[in-house]
């Protein structure tokens, strides 16, 4: 999920913008729009969210770096079956069963990601479904979710947790990675909400640890939102080399309005206004404690 998304027109005491009838909104709207748009603007791995530019030359290793980051972080096993909420084109859970031999299943609520990641695994010990987050009733080994959360709504923080801690062990790591505001908010740009991301939110800091208090313990809590700035350029710059190429429903009007989301979410990370985070959470808490990596 990209950088600018926030995502409420009215308070959520009053409505639920993200229960189940609307969830499918933003996948129809903007992860459907057309893999060949973000097989342009992404790079080699469709890969919709933060790189992790530490020692990063490009976006490619960037991203990369971020996969292996999630992998080591939830400390994933050969035989571990781990479970990926929001899974978009299905590239991390590639990464993770190619490289540290786990299954898994990924979900997603976008139809055109859910045939792409299928396809993308085929021969793997991966299942990918279009099902709700909400409607899955097993046990993983381990969980993560990339750039999925900022959908999730205020009003559903506390019952996403719930259903997190439910399908994970005693002992399960839940990896958290998402992009954060600076204060409690519970509506969004218009903008956004009506152009780019239906539905969508910017949880804070506070709004995370209370949602997730008493369930969970924060083993790690890792900022890293300068490096969206940079992934957001690699983006603007691989998406405009492209456009020529592009089929001609991406017309004028849709170039200015993709162009002014990109620059408007650089703005904001560039800005210190929105956050990236990547929390490690534990049921109970490691024994011993838990050593994060970098």
């Amino acid at each position: 999920m990209a950088a600018a998304k926030s995502g409420m027109h009215c308070a959520p005491g009053v409505f639920n913008l993200q229960n189940r009838r609307r969830s499918r909104a933003v996948g129809e709207r903007h992860y459907d729009l057309g893999n060949d748009l973000y097989a342009a603007m992404l790079g080699e791995r469709l890969v919709y969210s933060c790189g992790y530019w530490r020692q990063a030359d490009d976006l490619d290793q960037a991203q990369l770096a971020k996969l292996d980051l999630v992998c080591r972080k939830l400390q994933l096993k050969p035989g571990m079956k781990v479970l990926d909420i929001g899974c978009g084109w299905g590239e991390a859970l590639k990464y993770a069963a190619e490289r540290y031999g786990v299954s898994g299943v990924g979900v997603t609520i976008s139809a055109e990601q859910a045939a792409y990641a299928s396809e993308l695994c085929v021969g793997l010990p991966v299942e990918i479904r279009l099902q709700d987050y909400r409607d899955i009733d097993e046990r993983f080994d381990a969980a993560f979710s990339i750039g999925m959360f900022e959908h999730v709504g205020v009003k559903n923080y506390r019952g996403y947790f719930e259903t997190v801690r439910r399908l994970l062990p005693e002992d399960g790591l839940f990896l958290l990675h998402t992009i954060g505001g600076n204060v409690s908010v519970q509506r969004t740009d218009p903008w956004i909400a009506r152009y780019i991301f239906p539905n969508s939110m910017l949880p804070s800091a506070r709004q995370i640890a209370e949602a997730s208090e008493g369930l969970f313990v924060i083993e790690d809590w890792h900022g890293f939102g300068t490096d969206y700035d940079r992934t957001l350029q690699a983006w603007r710059d691989n998406v405009e080399a492209a456009w020529e190429r592009l089929d001609e429903r991406y017309d004028e009007r849709f170039r200015r309005m993709w162009r002014f989301y990109l620059a408007a979410s650089m703005a904001t990370f560039r800005s210190r206004r929105s956050q990236l985070w990547q929390l490690v959470l534990s049921p109970h808490g490691v024994p011993g404690g838990y050593v994060a990596p970098r």
